[in-house]
């Protein structure tokens, strides 16, 4: 279960444990303080007072059980000893979050702040996959200033937000790439003389967050469908191509340091991948002696298991379009733990319709049934609307 996050007061913010119903471990102390409430009870009145001094007696017992009571439900909110409901999260930051451990990490590093359909759908299936998981979407359009929440006027935003285990925070690189070989490389790059900026800036930081805090990368057009039972994993697009659109690590690994060394060493922004696929690639082969693939096995090396193309592209990207086509027998995918739907390749030329029975909706309606319900049909209903205005 996700640790509950409670916040002191609205200027600062804590993480506590919800200890209470684990042995061994230091208790919170709101749950001290009721066991010490429960231990020394209110004090007792002298019962051989008479009528107004027994009247006096049953309030303060009275008020004495309801305080208990109250004190009892606000841990069941805000501690987890008894149930789980997260407390507001505005008034978290992300080092607070990702130092839960195990985040699933997302990055927006256009300046859009209303994520499309498939974004939305991404985040939605790793938080229903991944439910005792952080879940982090970071975008770089979104400023401390900027007022976005629960009522705001973009659909995606708002869905994202309502989910428990969502977080959204600007992506502030010059913070992620702090105390990492890549802050020097950002000091010095001109990112408007940059060919790949938005491709290049997002792997460096997906590379600094998961040094720092560890957890699982994962693109925004990937569709969790299953959790991934590996902690460091690198995943396979082809035979001896590694991808770097998902990958997991424990922070502070090894091979994610190197990895951002070797971005600074080798890097070049007019070849697109050469500090993505193709850095992981070159890197792994370093410590590697790569080997094809034989049915649906996986390969490790140095404790890293190397996942078969299987697990996240049974469609190869030459193939993207068949997402975006009507299946006579829809594939069960039981070798994959998520499916990458080539978003790159597409640039956004095909999109989920609603009523069209291709896979990629039957995806949607699996496994970001909300994002479906609201982005998907919703936007069927509203242009059928507007149509029937028009005429």
């Amino acid at each position: 279960m996700l640790q509950t996050v409670w916040v002191s007061s609205p200027g600062s913010a804590a993480l506590r444990e919800p200890a209470c119903h684990r042995g061994g471990k230091k208790r919170s102390w709101k749950c001290r303080f009721v066991r010490t409430i429960i231990q020394h009870p209110c004090p007792r009145h002298d019962t051989k007072r008479p009528g107004k001094a027994r009247m006096l007696k049953k309030i303060h017992i009275c008020l004495c059980f309801f305080f208990v009571s109250g004190i009892l439900y606000e841990i069941s909110l805000l501690s987890g000893c008894f149930s789980y409901v997260p407390m507001s999260k505005h008034f978290l930051t992300p080092e607070q979050v990702l130092n839960l451990g195990k985040s699933i990490i997302f990055l927006e590093t256009t300046e859009r702040l209303e994520p499309p359909p498939l974004v939305s759908c991404s985040v939605e299936s790793a938080a229903r996959i991944y439910q005792d998981r952080p879940i982090i979407l970071f975008m770089k359009g979104l400023t401390n200033e900027t007022a976005l929440d629960m009522n705001s006027n973009y659909a995606a935003f708002s869905l994202l937000s309502s989910m428990k285990n969502v977080f959204i925070f600007p992506l502030q690189m010059e913070t992620v790439f702090q105390e990492t070989p890549l802050l020097q490389w950002y000091n010095q790059v001109v990112p408007e003389q940059e060919k790949n900026w938005v491709h290049v800036s997002s792997d460096a930081s997906r590379l600094a967050l998961i040094w720092k805090y560890g957890g699982i990368y994962m693109d925004t057009d990937v569709i969790s469908i299953r959790p991934i039972p590996e902690e460091s994993f690198l995943a396979a697009q082809k035979s001896q191509f590694s991808s770097n659109g998902i990958f997991g690590f424990p922070a502070h690994h090894k091979f994610i340091w190197n990895c951002m060394e070797n971005f600074v060493l080798k890097y070049n922004g007019n070849i697109w991948g050469n500090q993505g696929p193709f850095l992981m690639t070159r890197m792994l082969k370093t410590i590697c002696n790569l080997t094809d693939f034989k049915g649906t096995e996986d390969h490790s090396c140095q404790n890293i298991s190397f996942l078969n193309p299987q697990r996240f592209y049974p469609i190869p990207y030459p193939a993207w379009g068949r997402y975006y086509q009507v299946w006579d027998k829809i594939p069960s995918f039981n070798h994959s733990y998520a499916l990458h739907l080539w978003n790159f390749m597409n640039n956004n030329r095909k999109a989920v319709v609603a009523g069209s029975n291709t896979l990629a909706e039957k995806l949607y309606k699996a496994y970001c049934p909300t994002t479906y319900e609201d982005l998907i049909q919703n936007t069927k209903l509203r242009d059928f609307t507007q149509s029937e205005d028009v005429a």
